[in-house]
């Protein structure tokens, strides 16, 4: 999100995390902006009973936790790798700084942070009024057209991950993707869904 060139002036911590390593808590203070150098981050909560409910997936290049650490709110969602990740961290002021002092980073920031919006946006709404086999596709046609992709897209999510995110359970992911197979919108290589 923020150029390498551009974060490096203000000295970010470069720290590695191992596979399954906290980042930060839901409901702790939002003390520092996040950049991924490499590796793959979840945003999610946890219910009492250990279901997870994702919120997004992040890698190479990504940033997140910025809107709690903007306007200054609680973390409402937990952060965690799912990969080796090194992650450039840097604190709130000096964040702060870099969007005072450049309006381009701004506005891009901004526009990501309404993409994410419009993407939970139509998750609630797949959520909420259609079956299975709906939510899937949506989503998978949401991933292929943030992409920019314009022939078969490959989805790079697990059965698991496509789960997380539409709210069903794994057993129903299986199911829909092989009804979604026989309607012809999409295709099994593999055990790789494209689109």
């Amino acid at each position: 999100m923020i150029p390498e060139n551009i974060l490096s002036k203000y000295n970010p911590t470069l720290k590695t995390y191992k596979v399954g390593q906290l980042i930060f808590e839901e409901g702790t203070n939002a003390k520092f902006f996040y950049q991924i150098k490499k590796g793959k981050v979840k945003v999610f909560n946890l219910s009492e009973d250990g279901k997870e409910v994702l919120h997004a997936y992040f890698k190479d290049g990504d940033s997140f936790g910025a809107p709690a650490l903007i306007a200054n709110f609680k973390r409402p969602a937990r952060a965690e790798t799912i990969e080796k990740s090194s992650i450039y961290t840097l604190s709130r002021e000096l964040f702060m700084q870099i969007l005072a002092k450049n309006s381009d980073i701004h506005l891009e920031l901004t526009a990501k942070i309404c993409q994410r919006l419009h993407f939970k946006s139509l998750l609630i709404k797949e959520v909420s009024l259609y079956p299975p086999e709906h939510r899937i596709i949506t989503l998978l046609n949401h991933l292929k057209e943030k992409s920019n992709y314009q022939k078969k897209y490959e989805v790079q999510l697990t059965r698991q991950e496509i789960s997380n995110l539409t709210g069903l359970r794994v057993e129903t992911v299986i199911k829909a993707v092989k009804k979604l197979e026989k309607r012809n919108l999409l295709t099994l290589t593999n055990r790789k869904i494209y689109i």
